[in-house]
């Protein structure tokens, strides 16, 4: 069977319900934010080397919770997902990394090595999958769990670029305004 189904050409796509909509409608934006945002953490996996395995595996993890979030989001008669119970497993894993980094009083500027860089880049597309799913909830139903689950996630990948780059001794650049 093909790849392709043609039946998109004219700008609209299925739902799981079999509804068509429009390629450009917000659910459409929020399920495409949500799959690039996965995309994103393929790369940061492609970046990690062996020694870094524990946060590959929550990596992966997450690309799977992804999914589980857009195929909510392609279906709005789904019931709740069952992933807030990662949201505090989430925390757990900040906690556990915080405290074997330096100290955060300011801001840091996006850098470090490839995987951190990439974690913050990870971080700015959780950001933007937040808004778009958001924006989505106030004009059709989305269920809560995943604005939570998506807003720790994003505080999640902030704590491991850190840790990522901690680990791989790359230097934070701490912003300070214009000076």
């Amino acid at each position: 069977m093909p790849i392709y189904t043609k039946t998109g050409d004219k700008g609209q796509t299925g739902l799981f319900s079999g509804k068509r909509v429009s390629k450009a409608s917000l659910r459409i934006e929020a399920i495409g934010t949500v799959d690039e945002l996965n995309s994103v953490i393929g790369v940061v996996i492609s970046q990690i080397s062996n020694h870094k395995s524990q946060i590959t595996t929550e990596l992966t993890q997450i690309q799977k919770d992804l999914f589980t979030i857009g195929a909510s989001l392609a279906n709005p008669k789904s019931k709740k997902t069952n992933i807030l119970n990662r949201v505090s497993h989430f925390e757990k894993e900040i906690d556990k990394m915080t405290v074997k980094l330096p100290k955060l009083f300011n801001f840091i500027l996006p850098g470090g090595g490839e995987a951190g860089s990439t974690l913050h880049l990870a971080r700015t597309v959780c950001r933007r999958t937040e808004r778009r799913i958001i924006e989505l909830s106030k004009k059709e139903k989305v269920h809560s769990d995943i604005t939570v689950y998506i807003n720790r996630l994003s505080d999640l990948f902030l704590t491991m670029s850190r840790f990522i780059n901690h680990l791989e001794k790359k230097e934070e650049i701490i912003w300070k305004g214009n000076s």
